[in-house]
């Protein structure tokens, strides 16, 4: 391939970037630049601020590392299958990425939620359906919620690494006489840990940008970044060169897991 058609391939995605990556975020440099740059001091100055970024940073770590273990378990089930039937069910697990954060979060109040059918059938065992109605407003029923739209990711990154996984290995290992447990560490978890890595990465990273779900479930009460964004632009606040430093802070945030995830990653291109 000449470099002229390197060239002419390489236009459309830079086109694409230069219109939906660099000027947007262009826009938001200039604006967080509109008073001096005060802006990120005014952050710097503000508790709130820093109970979102812990906030955020707790979320981004727990929800992700759970829906990395959970879609390992099910990578490894389905790997087990026959393709037709992974086929069929990784259609049905990828339903959750088509549904906005907004309409899972109902979804799971109708669920979960005070008067929910989970809740309802709990109440008839004797729980308190006020306690347990009210989990799901908190920061470990949004976690759970992120799950539901993390996991499927998750799969989808570690699932062909372990369907091209050689079974061989496993077996040599067994012949051997290492034991399941000790196979599996020894032998599988090292090969699909650069996948795990990269699920990880994936899933923070989308943990640390979502608000819909957490809009609808604890509006701007719940001490995450994004939801302190909200807050700065909704009609309670207007301090939109704030809203856009922090816009910044929150892209720097992901960004930086993706590139930790690829810094570490075993087995990387040097």
């Amino acid at each position: 391939m000449t470099r002229r058609m390197r060239l002419a391939l390489a236009v459309p995605a830079g086109a694409f970037l230069l219109l939906f990556l660099v000027w947007p975020l262009s826009g938001i440099v200039g604006e967080a630049a509109t008073d001096g740059g005060t802006a990120f001091a005014r952050l710097a100055a503000d508790p709130v601020f820093w109970r979102g970024i812990s906030g955020s940073l707790v979320l981004g770590t727990v929800a992700p590392a759970v829906s990395t273990i959970v879609g390992l378990a099910v990578a490894l089930h389905l790997a087990r299958l026959s393709p037709g039937r992974r086929a069929a069910l990784l259609t049905v697990i990828a339903v959750p990425l088509s549904f906005s954060g907004l309409v899972v979060a109902y979804g799971f109040i109708l669920v979960f939620g005070r008067s929910g059918f989970v809740t309802l059938l709990l109440a008839e065992v004797g729980f308190d359906p006020a306690v347990v109605g009210g989990i799901i407003y908190t920061p470990a029923g949004l976690a759970f919620a992120y799950c539901y739209y993390l996991i499927p990711r998750a799969v989808l990154v570690i699932l062909p690494v372990v369907v091209n996984f050689e079974t061989a290995q496993i077996q040599a290992a067994r012949a051997l006489g290492a034991g399941p447990r000790l196979a599996f560490l020894t032998i599988v978890l090292p090969q699909v840990a650069p996948a795990m890595l990269t699920a990880f990465a994936l899933t923070a990273a989308v943990a640390l940008g979502a608000y819909g779900t957490a809009l609808a479930l604890s509006g701007t009460q719940l001490p995450i970044l994004p939801m302190v964004l909200y807050s700065k632009i909704s009609d309670t606040g207007s301090d939109l060169p704030a809203a856009a430093a922090m816009s910044l802070v929150l892209l720097a945030l992901a960004a930086t897991v993706m590139a930790l995830a690829e810094l570490v990653r075993p087995g990387r291109a040097r």
